[in-house]
């Protein structure tokens, strides 16, 4: 087995490169997801070691050193974050030129040839679903062999293997989890809306939903839901519990956790059983019956993207939801007490000055607990960057999806709606939903009831404002 060094590299400071199918960008509250699409195939490569640059602070030295005694390095990589991520290779090429690197995410799969014409440090990328691919090359098979790769040959020439098979049995993947005790500091895992420490994972891949923005399922994962089945899950979380007995929260982080219902309430009823507190990404379609069990057993929040409050953005961006239906999905959470963290996407197709009024008018009438405002982001390999550059609404320059610093840009304009006006109004939209007297209210009495919580949102808007300068500064 050859000596592996799993990476997510150092980057901008507070830039979420483990975000998943969210965006790859600073935030406007320093938030970390776990690396868990890097864990998964560390998991399978025993000996191997992850190492997490980014909520970790740490810098080049450490990396370097450690690659000296390397034979494998996988980096895990993004469009926002490729261009330095070429970089940190070339260095550990410079360190130990022996070292085979390849590059995986979701950005070198639709552009294979492209990432690998970017550096000779990079000496293969894997495409697709890359966990057993990874495997298979620290096992040092014959890369003309292994399913899923681009590759630069002796010769110098790319080569593109055939595909490999999507993974079905999706129980066949070692838990995480024991990659998260065995390389992470989980208090090093932060995000706003959830409890501190929390630990996240998967439970399945793919999305049935067609959002023609969303990055995963139309790059890696799939539009079919392959899951876990609920014994596996819940095991994992009862070892979990033991590994970490301080963590306060679990987070499923499926694309929607919620498309298959009945293995939802399911899986819920297993957590029921090992008292825990959980959350998870859901559609804004959960019928109140399912709420009502997921709630007793165990639900604290859901992760929502309602996008947009205007119905014919929705329609665009085959979004597959009516507002009245998220109206009413939103309506019953706050009767269960099922908190919400509300997304929020400025900058679709449709978008006018119009249309940004009625989604903050929206997101303060159904009012969930906490929202996240981003900015359309067409990633290479989905529908809606192919649609970006065939209208024009795309720039070159604008590409990469953030600026110098990782703070991510509005790289979308349209005739009627420029880049300025989408970026300003994140910040409007912000003040707007959260300097009402309802919402300051509540923030306060919440505050008062938890000192933990206190220390957290006075942190939360120290680093608020400090990212609404930052932005003025790019502004300007």
């Amino acid at each position: 087995m050859m000596k592996t060094l799993f990476l997510q590299p150092p980057s901008f400071d507070g830039f979420d490169g483990g975000a998943g199918s969210r965006y790859q960008a600073r935030r406007e509250i320093k938030s970390f997801w776990y690396p868990t699409w890097l864990a998964q195939p560390a998991a399978l490569v025993p000996g191997s070691r992850l190492i997490d640059a980014p909520p970790s602070r740490m810098g080049m030295e450490p990396i370097l050193a450690d690659v000296k005694n390397r034979d494998l390095v996988i980096i895990h990589t993004s469009t926002p974050s490729f261009q330095n991520d070429v970089k940190v290779a070339e260095q550990i090429k410079l360190t130990n030129p022996a070292v085979k690197i390849g590059f995986v995410g979701a950005k070198v799969a639709v552009q294979p040839t492209e990432s690998l014409a970017a550096s000779t440090a990079v000496d293969f990328v894997a495409r697709n679903e890359f966990d057993f691919t990874i495997k298979e090359i620290a096992e040092g098979r014959d890369w003309a062999e292994v399913d899923g790769i681009s590759y630069r040959d002796a010769s110098g020439e790319i080569k593109h293997n055939k595909d490999r098979a999507i993974l079905e049995d999706m129980d066949q993947l070692p838990f995480v989890t024991d990659v998260y005790k065995r390389d992470l500091k989980i208090e090093d895992y932060f995000i706003g809306y959830l409890k501190h420490p929390y630990i996240s994972i998967y439970t399945g891949r793919g999305c049935k939903s067609r959002c023609t923005f969303c990055l995963w399922p139309q790059t890696v994962g799939g539009h079919r839901y392959r899951v876990r089945s609920p014994e596996h899950v819940a095991a994992e979380i009862k070892q979990a519990m033991k590994d970490f007995p301080q963590v306060k929260e679990f987070f499923f982080d499926d694309d929607t956790f919620t498309d298959n219902l009945p293995r939802a309430e399911e899986i819920a009823k297993e957590l029921g059983k090992l008292g825990v507190t959980w959350s998870c990404n859901a559609k804004a379609n959960v019928p109140r019956k399912t709420l009502e069990v997921l709630k007793a057993n165990g639900l604290r929040l859901l992760l929502v993207g309602y996008e947009s409050g205007n119905q014919q953005i929705l329609h665009n961006i085959k979004k597959g939801m009516l507002v009245t239906t998220a109206e009413q999905f939103t309506k019953d959470c706050h009767e269960l007490g099922i908190k919400i963290h509300g997304t929020f996407i400025l900058g679709l197709p449709g978008e006018t000055k119009e249309t940004i009024e009625e989604t903050i008018e929206f997101a303060t009438r159904i009012n969930p607990h906490t929202i996240q405002v981003s900015l359309a982001a067409p990633y290479p390999g989905t529908a809606l960057y192919k649609q970006a550059l065939e209208n024009g609404w795309l720039d070159a320059k604008n590409a990469e999806l953030i600026d110098d610093s990782g703070i991510q840009i509005a790289p979308l304009s349209y005739e009627h709606l420029t880049h300025q006006e989408i970026f300003d109004n994140v910040e409007v939209f912000y003040k707007r939903f959260y300097f009402r007297r309802s919402k300051i209210g509540s923030i306060v009495w919440e505050m008062l009831g938890s000192r933990q919580m206190l220390v957290r949102r006075l942190r939360e808007g120290v680093e608020f404002f400090q990212f609404l300068r930052e932005r003025h500064k790019i502004a300007a």
